[in-house]
């Protein structure tokens, strides 16, 4: 029974690949993001190369890769993951590591690798790959003034009406704290330093129900990504926190007079990683390299609002505007990583979160059952 059922899962991999055995399969989680990778730069890397490189959607997790390893049916070459899964695939052996500047092309300039990507990597199998922005936007329609900083966010006197914030503990505790007086530091490290107190975890909570509970303000829980742009232009709030690439595709998709505000923002990631034993592990390493390089992550940017890994990729923007798709828009605006968007900012700290996300989440679902 167990050899059958070891074929039948050898089966169903194979099945769901309809490419050329040789050619470099790379999962990652499907709709306008993947679309954005692979004529961003999959198709120029496998042009370039000369090696097929096929897209297959996944829904996340280390699950899947895990049970093609078990059926001895390796299907995948490369993989877009979290941070963690990273870190615990490397330590399980699922994925190659890197010897990162050895692996990875220098920028134009000559900067290493290493230098040239936004910040380091969270393991050795890691290897960026877009970057996005838990900011906050507004209806220009319906907001008196210019909000321009994450403390506008909670000034409900200067600027009334209710505010739409994510459903979870995720970045409110931290934007919060921000809001609250605390300067993100490096990286966000003395934000995350405060969280790591009782008295500190209490402060962004306080924070948080004040501004829910403030009769010229008050909350909407969002869940979706597609919700905060509707909330904002049904006018049943005023702000709205969200992911950047969904206020983008509003605001130049939709024309909707949407303006975001970076302040204090929150920079989220997702990563690449190489399947140890993969079907085509050496081409697989040699398309990895090039889907990475300055020029192949500014060419993601031309289809979605996410932000290249590699600060040279946005100097190749800048001299190519206007660089979106259309022919008309300006992309460096609004990268998250752009000069003018990374004034104060936190990396959301993905340890963080792993080792103290069930404790706050409690909390945090406690503080919002009292409002």
């Amino acid at each position: 029974m167990k050899k059958l059922s070891k074929l039948l899962l050898t089966l169903s991999f194979a099945l769901s690949i309809t490419s050329s055995a040789f050619a470099v399969t790379v999962a990652s989680w499907g709709g306008a993001y993947t679309e954005s990778q692979k004529l961003g730069y999959g198709d120029p890397t496998a042009k370039k190369l000369g090696v097929e490189i096929n897209w297959v959607d996944y829904s996340g997790g280390l699950s899947e890769i895990k049970a093609q390893k078990e059926a001895g049916a390796i299907v995948w070459d490369i993989i877009d993951v979290f941070a963690m899964d990273t870190i615990t695939g490397c330590d399980e052996g699922l994925f190659v590591e890197f010897d990162f500047d050895k692996d990875f092309p220098a920028a134009p300039d000559g900067t290493p690798a290493s230098k040239d990507f936004f910040t380091s990597m969270p393991s050795k199998c890691a290897v960026g790959n877009i970057l996005y922005s838990w900011n906050y936007a507004y209806n220009t329609n319906n907001v008196k003034g210019t909000p321009k900083t994450i403390k506008d966010f909670f000034n409900t006197k200067k600027f009334p009406g209710k505010r739409a914030i994510y459903k979870s503990a995720l970045t409110n505790l931290e934007i919060a704290l921000a809001a609250d007086g605390i300067k993100p530091g490096k990286g966000g490290a003395k934000i995350y330093k405060a969280l790591e107190t009782e008295k500190g975890v209490q402060r962004a909570m306080d924070k948080i129900k004040k501004l829910c509970t403030d009769p010229k303000g008050g909350c909407v829980f969002w869940s979706a990504g597609a919700q905060p742009p509707e909330l904002l232009m049904s006018g049943e709030v005023v702000m709205a926190t969200g992911w950047n690439g969904r206020f983008f595709n509003a605001t130049v998709g939709e024309g909707a007079p949407i303006k975001q505000v970076w302040d204090g923002q929150g920079l989220d990631y997702e990563y690449f990683v190489l399947v140890k034993g993969g079907p085509d592990e050496a081409n697989a390493k040699k398309a990895l390299a090039e889907m990475t390089s300055t020029e192949g992550l500014a060419g993601s940017a031309k289809y979605i609002a996410y932000a290249p890994w590699r600060k040279s990729s946005i100097e190749v923007m800048a001299k190519g505007e206007p660089w979106y798709k259309d022919g008309k828009t300006n992309m460096v605006p609004h990268m998250p990583t752009a000069p003018e968007n990374t004034k104060n900012y936190f990396l959301v700290d993905p340890i963080f979160w792993a080792d103290n996300g069930t404790e706050l989440g409690e909390k945090w679902e406690a503080m919002k059952a009292g409002l």
